[in-house]
């Protein structure tokens, strides 16, 4: 095993054998599935950190930069766009605890469409959630080995396994705990990669933004498809809405509106890597290739900064999944620490498994930005009195408008632009308007038939 294996598994163990050290072991129900501290709510900087860890996973990074390696600049702002979903969420969720009352997006779905909505909703974030496990660590993985080799099975299952240990420790009250410090430790790892790019770079980062064509076949259909995706894509991260319900709602505002802004910034900020690697002629999987230029310390830098990314992804998804289970879908009266553990344990083993499986499976079965169309009229609108059947007219016109991208049921000769991403940009187009005349329609049909 070379020097770099070895220092890459001792890097692994010792970031996780850290975060079990530094997670508090929840004896507090709240604590474990709400994120408390001896009943007291989480603080903003806590809140506003685990916000930001948790959209900066292994796979999203990743693809800031080869998105900056094949589009420039424009391609790091157009994947930084989707971070406007922090603003539409914090501002959604702010209203419906403040005026709506609801404590939770389950509350509100049961609320206002009934039980079958709620199961057709979790459904729905359910692939998301076990999407992330495996995603994110096959990335860690291919860090560790080809796809296939025992060191990248290996790799995943101790990755996944060691995260899930620090995660059962504390619940939702470690998740908060340690997605701050792996904030941190993302920042500084940041700096150090940015201050390895930008001395070498011949006018420095001037040089690296000025890359890059505004035009819609070079970056700008995927940023209007961002803008799109912003109003549905955040209601089925359960990551994300959890953490808007467990802190003062004006404070959990001004949280995700410093999460979005924060966000975004560390977005571009690392496509930087791949604008620097298109630069100076290097192919893809870009991040490998930039780091190998400098050596031995700058892959161990890009190295830890995955794992840090990934981990606290997974640990946010196995808080979120027992969360949903338990508090959400089956609305437990006497929770229990042990069975939320032991739920967080199965939610591993099964979002791990597909690892396993054909690779083409993986794609297959994730739940895209498209198919989740359908939910934006039903938070943006959420105010508006409609019939049940809305709900399920919004959703099923959002699953069709992805099926439609997916097949290619759309002729070319209907795509409203040209270029990379024109079939996506023109399915969410289309798809928005289908989503939202399917919520309005039950509701004019009910009112011109009164």
């Amino acid at each position: 095993m070379s020097n770099l294996n070895t220092l890459q598994w001792l890097l692994m163990i010792l970031l996780s054998a850290g975060m079990f050290w530094l997670s508090p072991k929840a004896v507090k129900v709240n604590d474990f599935f709400k994120g408390s501290k001896n009943e007291q709510q989480p603080g903003f900087w806590i809140l506003t950190s685990s916000l930001v860890i948790s959209w900066l996973f292994a796979k999203s990074i990743t693809n800031a930069a080869d998105l900056g390696h094949t589009f420039g600049f424009v391609g790091g702002v157009a994947y930084a766009a989707y971070y406007v979903s922090f603003l539409v969420a914090g501002v959604i969720i702010y209203r419906l605890r403040t005026i709506g009352g609801f404590e939770s997006i389950h509350h509100f779905l049961r609320g206002k469409f009934g039980q079958k909505a709620v199961v057709l909703f979790t459904l729905l974030i359910a692939f998301r959630l076990f999407n992330e496990v495996w995603s994110n660590s096959m990335v860690i993985g291919s860090y560790f080995g080809e796809s296939g080799s025992w060191p990248y099975y290996l790799a995943i299952l101790l990755f996944t396994g060691l995260t899930l240990l620090y995660t059962m420790k504390g619940g939702m009250r470690s998740s908060l705990l340690t997605d701050l410090i792996q904030m941190l430790l993302f920042a500084v790892l940041l700096v150090v990669i940015l201050g390895y790019i930008f001395p070498k770079t011949e006018g420095g980062i001037l040089t690296l933004t000025k890359t890059g064509t505004w035009s819609l076949d070079q970056g700008l259909n995927l940023l209007m498809v961002a803008f799109l995706q912003c109003l549905s894509y955040p209601f089925h991260d359960p990551v994300m809405t959890d953490r808007g319900f467990i802190a003062e709602p004006k404070s959990t505002l001004k949280a995700f509106v410093w999460a979005g802004v924060i966000g975004a910034a560390c977005i571009i900020l690392f496509s930087y890597v791949g604008i620097f690697g298109n630069v100076n002629g290097l192919g893809k999987p870009v991040v490998p290739a930039v780091a190998g230029l400098f050596g031995l310390g700058m892959t161990l830098v890009i190295n830890l900064i995955m794992i840090t990314s990934a981990a606290s992804t997974i640990d946010s998804t196995l808080t979120s999944s027992t969360k949903l289970i338990h508090l959400d879908l089956l609305q437990s009266r006497k929770l229990s620490i042990r069975a939320g553990r032991l739920t967080m344990s199965l939610v591993a083993v099964a979002g791990t498994l597909p690892v396993f499986l054909n690779p083409e499976i993986l794609s297959a079965t994730t739940i895209s930005g498209t198919m989740v169309l359908g939910l934006a009229p039903v938070f943006v609108l959420w105010k508006v009195k409609v019939p049940v059947g809305s709900f399920f007219l919004a959703i099923g016109a959002g699953i069709l408008s992805g099926l439609a991208l997916v097949f290619g049921w759309i002729p070319q000769h209907l795509w409203l632009s040209q270029g990379k991403y024109a079939d996506l940009l023109t399915a969410n187009i289309y798809g928005s308007i289908a989503v939202f005349a399917g919520y309005l329609l039950p509701l004019i049909w009910h009112k011109t038939n009164e």
